[in-house]
């Protein structure tokens, strides 16, 4: 089988074309995680409460871990580092910077992750249960507590 020079050519410089794309990518992924905060606003949880920050550090820690399988999912086809880099990568990287301010606010706000089922501070008490009028009383037991 006879290929011509040009055809070689042709192939060896789409093939480092390729090459050199990839490599461009790979370096755009490392610098993007660095420069991450640029692409969020600095001041959107400076008046945010803990309760309300909490929620927002769930929920995108969700949309990173989202992100990150998309990502991981779409590098394993043909072509798959730019397809993540150009379908994913920017919401990414504003998300990571979102996630940024959201940390800085929390320590700085010196919040802690509430405990479920907790009261909450300054919440009125729940109001006891008040069986209706003709409802047999629970009677007690030798032992001084009350049988249901």
């Amino acid at each position: 089988m006879f290929v011509s020079t040009s055809n070689r050519l042709r192939a060896c410089c789409a093939l480092s074309a390729l090459l050199v794309s990839a490599a461009a990518l790979s370096g755009c992924a490392s610098v993007g995680d660095t420069i991450s905060p640029a692409f969020a606003d600095p001041g959107k949880y400076e008046l945010w409460e803990c309760k309300q920050l909490e929620a927002e550090r769930k929920s995108l820690a969700a949309r990173t871990a989202d992100l990150q399988k998309l990502m991981d999912k779409a590098e394993t086809g043909v072509g798959g580092a730019l397809v993540s880099e150009v379908a994913y990568r920017n919401d990414y990287v504003a998300i990571q910077g979102q996630r940024h301010f959201a940390e800085e606010a929390w320590r700085k706000n010196r919040c802690r992750e509430s405990v479920p089922g907790a009261a909450v501070a300054g919440a009125p008490p729940t109001p006891p249960v008040i069986a209706p009028a003709g409802t047999p009383r629970p009677q007690p037991s030798r032992s001084g507590s009350a049988v249901y």
